[in-house]
């Protein structure tokens, strides 16, 4: 049962956000670059009990995992009149995982391992 509150809630968030979206493109936005699935992420851990070190770890990795998904959005809004929505998308998760990659060796020399 708690596994399907979980789900329920998490994705209410979704469908929420897109229903926002469909009246106000700025209140959409704002609302999904808010980090609430991780915040619900990070409640569910506390919840479950899981030790502070498991929390933290995750908050951290999330920050450097975001980084680099940054350019996406840029990238997506710049081609999505060019090219349509599908193949746009697929650019954006390409460029996305190019980025992610690059940006991974890029912190390793720094003592941050994401891959």
């Amino acid at each position: 049962m708690w596994i399907i509150f979980k789900f329920l809630i998490t994705s209410g968030m979704v469908v929420f956000i897109s229903e926002i979206a469909k009246k106000s493109d700025r209140l959409g936005g704002l609302i999904a670059a808010l980090p609430l699935v991780t915040v619900l992420t990070l409640i569910w851990l506390f919840i479950e009990k899981q030790p502070e070190s498991k929390i933290a770890n995750h908050a951290w990795y999330t920050f450097w995992y975001v980084v680099p998904t940054l350019p996406m959005f840029l990238v997506f809004s710049f081609l999505l009149k060019r090219f349509g929505f599908w193949l746009t998308l697929g650019l954006s998760v390409i460029i996305t995982l190019v980025t992610f990659y690059l940006f991974a060796k890029l912190v390793k020399p720094y003592g941050i391992n994401l891959l």
